[in-house]
């Protein structure tokens, strides 16, 4: 007699792990994506909506597309066409930052969640878990980028002004349908979305405080971790802060929907340089033309009203520059005192009570330059359309620039100071409060006995 057991074999088993294990992951890493351009794309959606984007022409699906494309660090080149009558340039650099804090944070948060209950993660299992996400990232971003392409006619006709050979250019472009559009250049639309999602993983591990590393990663914990989560709190408090002041301004000053516009898609913009003026740092531009950025009014004013010395074309936006406008822009400086203050606190609080208030000041203001670092470079914008008609140069009238550029090096050479001392005065003070790793010696009575009966 032949028994037939029904139970798998071992092989079959063991075979079966793995696989259900990869489709484990390949389904979290799905949700994650999904999760994170879902949340691009509502931010991004409401902050057109708001910007009046909603009306254009057969165009709001594909701006939608490129202002995600946009957020993860993808390249959208502008393009006109007017004919033989003129000549057209055009030109876009900018990272809508309130899209791109929200996609990074959901993704990254989405990213780390399936690893909060593991005691240890491998480092074959993450390395596998952060390559689904990348792939499936970029394939999501090269199907973006073809939906964000469209072109839009140009109407100067029937605009009148006080020049009468104005008015006659504009006829004459009407006449040949000049358009204005955009598209997508895939290959460094892919490259930096590829380092754009590696850096979202990367940072995610680094500021969270629960998540599981590979053991051989276990002893850069301590030293690494709460710095760079108290990065990220230091940045959120700012767009916070940032996130109140534009709400008290849209309820008290008027045009609440181009407040909510900046609040949408720009609020980091704002806030992180609002952070490097406070702490010494300073960017140059200029804006000129019909068209501005979506700033305060006072950082307008700096960028339209010129600059000298060696640029004279260019404006210095700093503390002085600043509160030359407007005098309450010297409230960035004690606002940056006491953020910063209370970031090294935090890291310091987290650290292990072993920690000396050197290592502190050393962690945090490392820590606080490579941030800037980061964070100066991606409020770059350069924008310019120019026209030229029949050849004779171009209009000022029908074209324009925005251009605002961070002195890199300059803040985050002030941030490693600030850093420095700050986090030696946080580690000091974090002394005096029961932290991690710290044992609580029994008091004493009146005349030295411990009354544990401990000698």
């Amino acid at each position: 007699m032949v028994t037939v057991s029904s139970r798998p074999s071992t092989s079959t088993r063991t075979a079966a792990a793995p696989a259900g294990l990869f489709a484990r992951i390949a389904l979290q890493a799905l949700v994650a994506v999904v999760a994170g351009y879902l949340a691009m794309g509502v931010v991004a959606g409401l902050g057109l909506w708001a910007a009046g984007a909603a009306d254009l022409p057969g165009g709001f699906t594909a701006v939608l597309a490129a202002v995600v494309v946009m957020a993860t660090g993808g390249k959208v080149e502008l393009s006109g066409d007017a004919g033989a009558l003129a000549g057209t340039q055009a030109q876009l650099t900018a990272m809508p930052l309130t899209v791109t804090l929200v996609g990074a944070l959901v993704t990254g948060y989405c990213f780390l969640r399936p690893l909060r209950h593991h005691a240890v993660t491998g480092a074959r299992e993450l390395l596998l878990r952060a390559g689904a996400v990348v792939v499936l990232w970029l394939v999501a971003l090269a199907g973006l980028s073809a939906l964000a392409r469209h072109d839009f006619r140009i109407t100067l006709g029937g605009q009148e002004t006080e020049d009468p050979l104005m008015d006659l250019f504009g006829d004459l472009l009407d006449s040949v349908n000049p358009t204005v559009g955009f598209r997508t250049d895939l290959g460094p639309t892919l490259f930096y979305g590829l380092l754009w999602i590696i850096g979202v993983l990367l940072v995610a591990l680094l500021v969270s405080r629960g998540t599981p590393l590979p053991s051989r990663l276990v002893r850069y914990q301590e030293p690494v971790r709460p710095a760079a989560h108290a990065m990220l709190l230091l940045l959120l408090a700012y767009v916070l802060v940032g996130l109140v002041v534009g709400l008290v301004v849209a309820a008290t000053e008027g045009h609440p929907a181009d407040t909510f516009a900046v609040l949408l898609l720009g609020l980091p913009n704002v806030t992180w340089l609002a952070l490097g003026v406070g702490i010494g740092g300073s960017w140059e531009g200029r804006a000129e033309g019909p068209f501005g950025l979506p700033v305060p009014q006072v950082l307008d004013a700096v960028l339209r009203g010129g600059g000298g010395g060696e640029r004279p074309d260019l404006s210095t936006v700093d503390l002085s520059s600043l509160a030359a406008q407007d005098g309450r822009a010297w409230w960035l400086l004690p606002v940056a005192a006491v953020l910063v203050l209370a970031a090294a606190f935090a890291a310091a609080v987290r650290s292990p009570a072993r920690t000396r208030p050197w290592q502190h000041s050393l962690r945090f203001g490392v820590a606080f330059a490579l941030t800037m670092l980061v964070a100066a470079p991606v409020t770059l914008v350069e924008a310019r359309f120019g026209l030229s008609v029949l050849g004779i140069g171009e209009l000022d009238s029908l074209g324009g620039q925005v251009l605002l550029r961070p002195h890199v090096w300059v803040i985050a050479g002030f941030a490693l100071l600030w850093g420095l001392v700050l986090g030696l005065l946080g580690g000091l003070l974090a002394s005096r409060v029961h932290r991690k790793g710290e044992v609580e010696r029994p008091a004493r009575d009146e005349e030295g006995a411990d009354p544990s009966g401990t000698p």
